[in-house]
């Protein structure tokens, strides 16, 4: 296979979900070529469900997470053993799934996670029987000088080794609060008087030393406030379908307004979990869940289309999980989470210089959020006896394609020594994961010709 990459593309944002471009923007042969609209994609990378790490049938889906104390990595002051860390990516990683995963100081029910020398320095602590815990996890003093040097050397070396690893999709901040969700409700200064959640200044710098850490991995973090609505952060509502809408003032939709976030999404991945009390009962037909957002006509699409959700941690979908109606509506729910990308037409026309051929895509966003990482995206030419003739990279760019936008990509491709005929063509957007799930477009000639490629159509190369 011969592969090439281009020097330029051009793109054409049109504010509509029209098959074909405006005239201004079509090429002067008139070769533009429908393509039809398809099933939606049982389960594409970077969102839907996702489950507790393991292996699992039912849903289809593409992410695992885990829970991660910082204890088992960090071994002493600036030391470090990565190997059950890393065991843990791989075997995510060898079941064709990315993960999103979260470090802990404090998980109510589990062994500190501080790590034991800071301990045995003498770093104070809280003990509490709140959450189930029983005495056994400890709330750490937040803004000790040596909690904090720790926390800081930590998220810099856990950036210097994993930032842009193709194996991880997204980073919940943690660290901070029970869980690692940046509160420690009732010790938080309104239910009772002691507030034990570090200080504003001390979230402050967790939150710099991790946007300084990871410019190419995705972040999250549990509460959109003024102090982080202006960093390249997105977030997580663990309460998704309980606290979500707008209205009581606390629940996750207020506090983005709040913060002035709530277009964030645009940029920013939004994440979380359905809320645990209802995953069993919430895709029943009819729904009788015990704790479900007040509206009498509540939706599961409703805290969808408010937040903008990419994914959501779902245990129960893949254990015990669903049956009858239920299993329908619940794969439904999850292909309706993140981004679909839908290919309208495309068309291939003479370049400017001999040699070349310009192939232009137009697609459309007709999801809920958008793509967060701008994987290479390739066009491909088949021969006729079905073999790829020739590769080409483009630099398209996923994250443009915004929902509700119809975006036109073009790209200059060199055809030069390659045999003149008829070729189909197809695109594909690269999964870093060598053997991640494929991104799918909801197209009827998804994976027609080759697996986890797109066809175009039959055209002549090079184009008259």
């Amino acid at each position: 296979m011969f592969i090439s990459c281009v020097a330029a593309a051009a793109l054409l944002i049109v504010p509509s979900r029209s098959a074909a471009p405006p005239a201004e923007a079509a090429d002067p042969a008139g070769e533009w070529a429908s393509l039809a609209a398809g099933p939606v994609p049982a389960s594409n990378p970077l969102a839907g469900f996702v489950p507790y790490a393991g292996s699992y049938t039912g849903v289809p889906h593409s992410m695992e997470w885990f829970y991660v104390p910082v204890s088992s990595v960090v071994t002493g002051p600036g030391t470090y053993n990565w190997s059950g860390f890393e065991s843990q990516l791989n075997a995510i990683a060898a079941r064709g799934h990315q993960s999103v995963f979260r470090f802990y100081l404090d998980y109510p029910g589990k062994p500190s996670g501080v790590p034991a020398y800071l301990l045995n320095s003498g770093l104070a602590t809280h003990t509490y029987w709140d959450h189930g815990n029983g005495g056994i996890s400890v709330s750490p003093n937040y803004d000790d000088p040596r909690l904090l040097e720790a926390m800081d050397g930590f998220i810099a070396a856990l950036g210097s080794r994993y930032n842009g690893d193709p194996r991880i999709g997204f980073i919940q901040m943690g660290l901070l609060g029970f869980w690692g969700e940046w509160h420690t409700y009732p010790h938080d200064g309104w239910a009772s008087a002691e507030n034990w959640l570090a200080s504003p200044a001390s979230q402050q710098r967790v939150l710099h030393a991790y946007t300084k850490a990871f410019t190419k991995t995705k972040l999250q973090v549990r509460y959109p406030d003024a102090a982080n609505s202006s960093l390249n952060v997105g977030y997580h509502d663990d309460s998704f379908a309980v606290s979500t809408l707008p209205g009581t003032g606390w629940h996750f939709m207020d506090k983005m307004a709040q913060a002035g976030a709530t277009q964030k999404w645009l940029t920013q991945p939004v994440g979380g979990e359905l809320r645990p009390e209802i995953q069993h009962c919430i895709f029943d037909a009819p729904m009788r869940c015990p704790v479900v957002e007040s509206s009498a006509d509540y939706k599961f699409t409703d805290s969808v289309q408010a937040t903008h959700a990419s994914w959501l941690l779902n245990q129960h979908a893949f254990s015990p999980g669903y049956s009858g109606q239920a299993l329908s509506n619940a794969t439904a729910a999850a292909q309706s989470l993140g981004y679909r990308f839908h290919a309208t037409s495309f068309a291939v026309t003479r370049g400017a210089v001999t040699g070349q051929s310009d192939v232009s895509v137009m697609v459309s966003n007709v999801g809920v959020a958008p793509f967060y990482y701008d994987w290479p995206v390739q066009i491909a030419a088949v021969d006729s006896a079905g073999n790829i003739a020739r590769t080409w990279g483009t630099s398209w760019k996923l994250t443009a394609v915004k929902p509700g936008m119809t975006v036109q990509w073009k790209a200059p491709v060199s055809v030069s020594g390659l045999a003149p005929g008829n070729y189909t063509l197809l695109v594909r957007a690269v999964n870093p994961l060598a053997n991640g799930v494929a991104l799918r477009f909801a197209n009827a000639s998804q994976d027609q010709t080759k697996a986890g490629w797109l066809t175009l159509g039959r055209k002549y190369l090079p184009a008259p």
